[in-house]
C-alpha cells in the first residue's frame, strides 16, 4: 500500500476543533502532554493546538509512543457498540421477534435513556423504534414466504392485528398486504476504517452501499425505494455477511474481487456510465472527459460527472477512481480525503 498523506495542519486543526466525523479514518490526534491518541470525534477536553500531533493511522501513533484513548477507543472501527451494550445486541439477534420494554433493559443493568441515546446517534432512531422495525421487517419476510398477515403479526411480538397494520404503515407507507409482492430490503451498518457504511440488500443482491455520513444518503435511499418499489427495514442477511468480509479484505490493502451481486437500476445513461466505472482497474484512475469520449459523447463531461455522483455503490462501483482533467481529486460525495484514502489503499498516490 502507498504511504498515506495528511491534509494541511490548518485543515486538521479545523476538523479536530469541530469534531468532524467525516475525517474518521483520515487522521488520529495525539496529545503530547498526556501521551494519548484519539479519533477526530473524541469528546474529551481539547488540548492547546501546540500540544497536538496528527498521524494518518493508529499504527503510526502507536509507533510514536502514544497509547489509545479509553473514551473514544480509536483502535476499534468508528461506531462500534460499547462493551456495556453488546449483551443486549446479541439478544436482539437471538430473539428478533421479542418485544422489548424499558424494564427489560433495567433487568440487564442498563439505563433506558442511555440505550436510547446510543441508538439515536448511530441508527437515527430510538432503541424501541429499532427493535420494532426489525420485527416488522422479519414479519414482512414471513408474509412474502406465504404466511398469513395475522400469523406474522402475532409471531413477531405484536399484540393486535390493528397495531401491526398501523406500525407497518408508519414504517413503509403501505399496508402489509400491499407490500407482500415487492422486494424487502434490509439495511444494516458495516463498520470500516473510514467510518460506518450503510448497506441495503434483498435476499439476492446488494441494493445500496454508502458512507453513513454522506449528505445524499436519504435521497439515495428514496431513489432506491422508488426504483425497486421495495420495503425497507433494519436487518441483515447472507449478502451483508459476504460484503463485510470482502470489505475487510479491501481495507486491509489486499487484492479482492468483489463477488457480491448488486442491483443498480437507473436511467439508461446512468447505467451506461456505471457499467464503464466497473471496468476501471484498481490502482488506476481516469477522468470525466476520458469517460465521456469512451462513451461516444466527448462533450458530455458534466453529464458523466452527474451520473458518477448518482452512484449508490461506494467502492463497489468505483467512482473514486475518476479524477479531474488535471489529475486533482474532485467531486466525491463521501469527502475528498476519503477519496484520497481509498486511492491510497489501492496504491494510487502517496
Amino acid at each position: 500500500m502507498a504511504s498515506t498523506a495528511l491534509p494541511p495542519r490548518t485543515e486538521l486543526l479545523r476538523a479536530f476543533d469541530r469534531r468532524d466525523p467525516s475525517y474518521e479514518g483520515i487522521f488520529v490526534t495525539a496529545v503530547k502532554t498526556t501521551g494519548i491518541f484519539c479519533r477526530p470525534t473524541c469528546t474529551a477536553k481539547k488540548p492547546l493546538p501546540e500540544n497536538v500531533d496528527f498521524f494518518p493511522t493508529c499504527r503510526d501513533a502507536l509507533f510514536a509512543g502514544y497509547r489509545p484513548c479509553k473514551r473514544c477507543r480509536p483502535l476499534e472501527p468508528a461506531g462500534s457498540p460499547p462493551e456495556w451494550l453488546r449483551g443486549v445486541l446479541k439478544q436482539i439477534e437471538a430473539e428478533p421477534e421479542r418485544r422489548w420494554r424499558d424494564q427489560d433493559l433495567r433487568d440487564l443493568g442498563l439505563e433506558p435513556d442511555r440505550v436510547r441515546r446510543w441508538f439515536q446517534k448511530h441508527h437515527g432512531m430510538t432503541f424501541h423504534a429499532y427493535t420494532r422495525s426489525r420485527r416488522l421487517g422479519a414479519a414482512l419476510g414471513t408474509i412474502q414466504s406465504g404466511a398469513k398477515v395475522i400469523d406474522a403479526a402475532f409471531d413477531h411480538g405484536f399484540e393486535s392485528l390493528s397495531g401491526f397494520n398501523e406500525a407497518f404503515r408508519r414504517l413503509t407507507g403501505r399496508a402489509p398486504t400491499a407490500a407482500a409482492d415487492g422486494p424487502r430490503v434490509l439495511l444494516t451498518r458495516i463498520l470500516t476504517p473510514l467510518g460506518p457504511m450503510i448497506a441495503g440488500a434483498t435476499d439476492d443482491a446488494l441494493t445500496i452501499l454508502e458512507f453513513a455520513d454522506r449528505r445524499m444518503l436519504p435521497l439515495q435511499l428514496r431513489r432506491m425505494t422508488d426504483r425497486l418499489r421495495c420495503t425497507v427495514a433494519p436487518g441483515e442477511g447472507e449478502i451483508h455477511g459476504r460484503l463485510e468480509k470482502e470489505l475487510g479484505t479491501y481495507f486491509a490493502g489486499k487484492p479482492v474481487e468483489f463477488t457480491v451481486p448488486i442491483q443498480a437500476p437507473g436511467t439508461p445513461w446512468q447505467e451506461e456510465v456505471w457499467s464503464r466505472l466497473l471496468e476501471i482497474p484498481p490502482g488506476t484512475t481516469t477522468t470525466y472527459g476520458s469517460l465521456a469520449k469512451e462513451l461516444g459523447r466527448p462533450t458530455a463531461s458534466r453529464a458523466v460527472a452527474r451520473a458518477v455522483g448518482d452512484n449508490r455503490f461506494a467502492i463497489l462501483i468505483p467512482c473514486h477512481r475518476v479524477v479531474g482533467s488535471d489529475g486533482n481529486l474532485t467531486g466525491y460525495g463521501g469527502g475528498l480525503w476519503r477519496k484520497r484514502r481509498l486511492l491510497e489503499i489501492e496504491g494510487v498516490g502517496g
